[in-house]
């Protein structure tokens, strides 16, 4: 639970500092020791600002589609979780804000709708 992560995991929660998450790259690096215990689910159900990213892409042999088809798998993620971390990567992107918040409304929302996803 969030409770027990201490003031510095509420601080990252409540500020939504992004959390780029590279799971595959993690186990191959040995930063997690299997996908069971790889931080992201946790993070994940509990709300913090996590994305899903590739890291050494080239290295690990990973694509992104691998990596959010390998989270679905994995973390029990559904078509609701995918389009909130899409969200996510935005919402943390370096584009200017009415920019980042355009494209949610205009093209990441409306795309999501369109398969039966509300955000």
């Amino acid at each position: 639970s969030v409770a027990g992560m201490g003031p510095l995991a509420r601080y990252v929660l409540d500020r939504r500092v992004p959390l780029e998450m590279c799971p595959t790259s993690n186990l191959h690096t040995g930063a997690a020791d299997s996908i069971d215990n790889h931080p992201f689910g946790p993070l994940f159900r509990a709300r913090f600002r996590v994305t899903l990213n590739t890291d050494n892409r080239l290295m690990s042999g990973i694509t992104l589609t691998d990596e959010f088809v390998n989270a679905v798998r994995s973390f029990g993620l559904d078509r609701s979780d995918v389009a909130h971390l899409t969200a996510n990567a935005m919402k943390s992107s370096f584009l200017p804000f009415e920019e980042r918040r355009r494209l949610l409304l205009d093209r990441i929302f409306p795309a999501y709708k369109e398969i039966g996803v509300d955000q």
